[in-house]
């Protein structure tokens, strides 16, 4: 499938609405194809800048999507605008409504027990017709071959690993080959998410753009991890500076 890509620094980003990619990753399902997904935002993005094997990563992944209005932004000032952003958690529960929609199955792997448990409660709950085929929380040995061995044995249409960056892209592709089909997916905090642990911000901060704000104020400890986001910014302008004076 051709589809246009927008490079940010090298990461391919896909250039496509969510309604669009809802629709491209359910032709995926249906033909029984394997395939994976990488939701990026500024963070990432600068990781892979600093880390090859990281970025290599990003680049061999079937699809890159905007997580984050940064990267919609960095594209609009690098002059090849991205529609829209297309990020982890809002992607996910558009996979759910899709799976419920035609009976899709999906595995869960990450986090802690308790979470992983309430997320498949709001999952049942919510979403009745998905088929939840199988679990794991996020504590294992990287190399246990019981994980890969289970999804293997189940087909899962979707693959849901909430391990954190980097560390759910380096597992979906240290163990991708040995799979036939599924949509694999990284989607970070978003069982906590689901399970009621983290509130996602009211509606007006998301159409504000300004999630992340409402984020940090809620959890201080991301302050680290947000100075990305200003080193981001800066190399955005001296990328299109760097442009202008070529």
């Amino acid at each position: 499938m051709d589809l246009k890509k927008v490079m940010i620094f090298g990461v391919p980003f896909l250039h496509i609405t969510m309604d669009q990619f809802v629709e491209t990753i359910n032709e995926h399902v249906e033909k029984n194809e394997k395939i994976q997904i990488i939701t990026a935002n500024p963070e990432i993005v600068m990781k892979a800048k600093e880390d090859s094997y990281y970025k290599d990563l990003l680049i061999k992944a079937t699809y890159v999507t905007p997580d984050g209005i940064g990267i919609v932004k960095a594209s609009e000032i690098l002059g090849d605008p991205l529609p829209e952003r297309v990020a982890g958690y809002d992607t996910m529960i558009r996979f759910l409504e899709l799976a419920n929609k035609h009976n899709y199955s999906i595995y869960l792997l990450g986090a802690m027990e308790e979470i992983l448990k309430g997320a498949i409660h709001t999952i049942e709950t919510q979403y009745p017709n998905v088929k939840i085929v199988g679990s794991h929380n996020g504590y294992f040995d990287w190399n246990d071959p019981s994980i890969p061995n289970e999804i293997i044995k189940r087909q899962p249409d979707f693959i849901f690993v909430a391990l954190g960056m980097p560390r759910q892209e380096k597992w979906i592709s240290y163990h991708f080959h040995k799979f036939d089909k599924g949509i694999f997916m990284g989607v970070g905090g978003s069982f906590d998410v689901l399970s009621g642990t983290i509130k996602r911000a009211p509606l007006v901060w998301q159409k504000l753009n300004l999630e992340w704000l409402y984020r940090l104020m809620k959890q201080p400890s991301r302050a680290k991890r947000m100075v990305a986001l200003p080193k981001f910014a800066y190399e955005v302008i001296r990328e299109k500076v760097t442009r202008k004076n070529e």
